[in-house]
């Protein structure tokens, strides 16, 4: 796997003409032709010093930012004040941040590493990103070890899913963005249907609609029976109806909103691994099953819209026209719009729905953190720095980033902001619950012949 992975990184480094370096002390600046746009910054203050640990002073520890989130101008001024508040702090490390924007990022990693110049920390970047240098990465477990930290800031779930698929932990919780549903209040308020369910129970599955005669558990079965009420055609037939024509509909039930890989859809009825032992594809059967639910409803039943109605809507929920929708934490970017007078106040959390045949319940997790190649000259050092990205200075970065911290004595600051931005009424604790019931493994986890 690791051999294939670098002949790769060699592949990349003859296609691209010029190799980029970090300097001992000064700061580089690379610009892209004549249009003299920006394409790659390694820098620091003006009065950092670097100097090699072969001379028993102070080592430098390079952090290589832009793979995922970190490239824009905006967010270059934080991280810098990040490392220059670390440089402050001790004298045995020089933290040195290379600046990259996402366009190159990968070409350029490629080619640092491929030439023997990689850099000792790469972050943030979700699995999406790293996976493209999988192999590559430091075990981190046996320095946490050694250092003595805990882990108790995070929960279970988060830490675990920043294992790779043979065991080894490579990150450590940084952003979260757990999956729950976003539900229009005042679609189910005019159909006179109860809310989704707001609070995980402790065991088995919850209950929709107690007390009602919509009454049963609150599953994906569930999840089309009450899509099918609230999905109406352009003739004002509803999805439940005789005669409803699902190729008109107007207002529909349920999206996957911005999530349509097919592994990521599948996941949400349980974790799972298509791979086989002996190197085979091998499906998980709840992916199977649950890929069989929305294939029936979007054609059969009609209250998930087709890709040709998706492409009509756009951003699906942010119209008012789908009254529940399964995503990410991160998807509080794009309801609201300003520009177009949407204040984005219609809506609530619902938690996950479960898989109607095994009872699981699945809230996959996205997470963004901060990685170590496994071949830096300085992996204490190198963990050190990172501990630092994750606790000291996590939330400063998070503010930065605009994500939400996976450590929860931060995310009080957090909610505060999205609170002005959405004052509604948002229940924020179900969304944040939805770590607990993450999938193992991730439906992110590397696969052979990932392309980035």
């Amino acid at each position: 796997m690791k051999q294939s992975r670098i002949i790769a990184l060699v592949v990349a480094l003859l296609l691209i003409v010029t190799a980029c370096s970090s300097g001992d002390s000064e700061s580089t600046t690379t610009t892209a032709g004549d249009t003299g746009d920006t394409t790659t910054t390694s820098t620091g203050s003006d009065d950092t010093t670097t100097t090699s640990g072969d001379s028993g002073e102070a080592v430098e520890i390079r952090w290589f930012i832009g793979l995922g989130a970190g490239g824009q101008p905006e967010q270059r001024d934080a991280q810098i004040a990040v490392v220059d508040a670390f440089n402050a702090s001790q004298d045995e490390i020089v933290l040195v941040p290379e600046i990259v924007e996402n366009d190159v990022a990968y070409e350029t990693l490629a080619t640092q590493i491929a030439s023997g110049n990689g850099p000792d920390i790469i972050g943030p970047v979700g699995r999406d990103g790293s996976n493209a240098f999988a192999g590559l990465y430091l075990d981190i477990e046996p320095y946490i070890n050694e250092a003595g930290v805990s882990l108790d800031r995070w929960s279970g779930a988060a830490v675990e899913g920043q294992r790779e698929g043979d065991g080894t932990l490579v990150g450590l919780p940084f952003a979260s963005f757990p999956s729950a549903i976003y539900f229009n209040r005042d679609m189910f308020d005019a159909a006179g249907l109860p809310y989704p369910p707001q609070e995980y129970p402790d065991s088995g599955v919850a209950t929709y609609g107690e007390g009602t005669e919509y009454e049963g558990p609150w599953d994906y079965a569930k999840v089309q029976e009450i899509g099918q009420i609230l999905s109406v055609d352009s003739n004002g037939v509803y999805g439940d109806e005789d005669g409803y024509d699902r190729s008109n509909a107007v207002e529909f039930g349920f999206v996957f909103q911005w999530t349509d890989r097919l592994f990521q859809q599948g996941s949400y009825w349980g974790g799972g691994y298509p791979l086989a032992s002996n190197g085979e594809a091998d499906i998980p059967q709840v992916w199977e099953d649950e890929w069989q639910w929305y294939h029936d409803a979007v054609w059969e039943y009609g209250f998930a819209p087709s890709q040709e109605q998706l492409d009509a809507l756009g951003n699906a929920f942010q119209t008012g026209n789908v009254a529940m929708a399964a995503t990410h934490l991160w998807y509080t970017c794009c309801i609201a719009d300003a520009a177009n007078d949407l204040a984005g106040d219609f809506w609530d959390y619902g938690i996950m729905p479960a898989n109607p045949n095994t009872g699981e319940v699945t809230a996959n997790l996205h997470a963004d953190t901060f990685r170590i190649l496994a071949d830096t000259e300085h992996p204490a050092e190198a963990f050190e720095v990172l501990w630092y990205l994750v606790t000291d200075a996590a939330l400063d970065l998070l503010t930065a980033y605009g994500a939400a911290p996976a450590d929860v004595s931060l995310t009080d600051a957090f909610i505060a902001n999205l609170e002005a931005q959405y004052p509604q009424g948002v229940n924020w604790d179900v969304v944040l619950a939805g770590a607990e019931h993450s999938e193992v493994p991730s439906h992110e986890a590397f696969l052979p012949g990932w392309e980035p």
